[in-house]
């Protein structure tokens, strides 16, 4: 099917504190037809708590799941796989993510490792920021092969009373990662060594109680995009071949009157590297930029309501001819058509209902 697709949903079933229910199943995963719409469920298990994020291969056929369980000095990571031929998903392994509260995880551009960042709550347990690990010839995860940590604290004392991992991305060139430290209000980058090693480049700080959470890449590989959950802004940087990230843009992520009942959460990229799109939980709104090709500078475009509540995160098709926005609070992935020219996105009406979405990712 030549517009085919797999969505791979991750939802929320154990209750936490600081979510508004927990209503999912935990993994999903749906055909997607993009040229008529068609939705159909393919596969679901019970078996993982709480898979707030995932990471899937470029075929589908594995995919790695993260454990956020409030309590737990330890998330893990679960390996499954995925039979297209079959609709069946299979359980390879898990492992501990060396920290609490473990947010985000991504496979390496040459498929060898998979990284993983630990938000981080209380004190206790290894308290580790990233871990890596391998992969066996089936795709299980390897135990961890290196870790680091971060120190620090930021002038949100709510929320910035610790270092807090949000997420982990490596770069368009690969080899490097870079790290989202919300609670510290910096972004690390660390060079991905053969071993699975993490050594420490350079660390770029953002504006003070900035918050930073998700990134995405330009496919230029200069420009680099972070959505910032605690001030409600977009900022483009520069990276250059050190590591180390300098200011080019920076502007707010909705009107000036929505910011202080906001928070920022996930930010995606059209193929061609023009607009970006942003959510925003309190405004429940994507927010759309176009992004100048020569120089990163961004330009706002518009803000569309998300089709729900509490926009958690955003995933575009590989076509970029639409967007899914997991409204977590709304019980609802909603699928919205996105004009290539203009970036507009225009709500089709149609969406995955599943409860507590968290997570959405889309392969061919």
């Amino acid at each position: 099917m030549a517009n085919g697709h797999l969505v791979f949903v991750g939802s929320l079933n154990r209750e936490a504190p600081y979510f508004q229910g927990a209503r999912g199943l935990g993994l999903s995963v749906y055909s997607f037809d993009e040229s008529t719409l068609e939705i159909q469920k393919l596969a679901e298990t019970n078996d993982v708590d709480n898979p707030t994020f995932l990471s899937v291969t470029s075929d589908g056929s594995r995919l790695y799941a993260n454990s956020e369980v409030f309590t737990w000095r330890e998330g893990t990571v679960s390996a499954y796989s995925f039979d297209r031929a079959s609709s069946t998903l299979g359980y390879l392994n898990k492992q501990p993510s060396l920290g609490s509260i473990t947010a985000h995880n991504t496979i390496t551009r040459d498929g060898t490792k998979l990284l993983v960042a630990n938000y981080g709550m209380g004190k206790g347990g290894p308290d580790r920021a990233v871990a890596v690990y391998g992969f066996d010839k089936d795709g299980a995860l390897s135990p961890p092969l290196a870790s680091v940590s971060h120190k620090g604290t930021g002038p949100n004392t709510a929320r910035q009373e610790r270092s807090h991992a949000h997420s982990v991305t490596e770069t368009i060139a690969g080899g490097t990662a870079i790290v989202a430290d919300l609670g510290i209000d910096r972004l690390v980058c660390y060079r991905i060594e053969r071993d699975g090693g993490l050594t420490r480049l350079a660390e770029s700080a953002l504006a003070p109680g900035a918050g930073p959470r998700h990134i995405a890449l330009h496919p230029n590989g200069r420009f680099v995009f972070i959505m910032n959950e605690l001030d409600s802004t977009v900022v483009s940087m520069a990276l250059d071949a050190t590591g180390r990230l300098s200011l080019i843009d920076a502007k707010p992520a909705v009107p000036a009157e929505a910011r202080d009942g906001n928070h920022c959460a996930d930010i995606q990229i059209a193929p061609d590297g023009r607009f970006i799109y942003g959510s925003n939980r309190g405004h429940d709104s994507v927010v759309i930029m176009a992004v100048d090709q020569q120089t990163g500078a961004l330009g706002l475009v518009d803000y569309i309501p998300c089709g729900g509540a509490t926009p958690r995160n955003l995933a575009l098709t590989p076509s970029g001819g639409h967007l899914f926005s997991a409204n977590q609070n709304a019980d609802r992935i909603s699928i919205f058509a996105r004009d290539a020219d203009s970036g507009m996105l225009t709500d089709t009406g149609r969406a995955i209902e599943i409860g507590t979405p968290m997570c959405v990712k889309i392969v061919r």
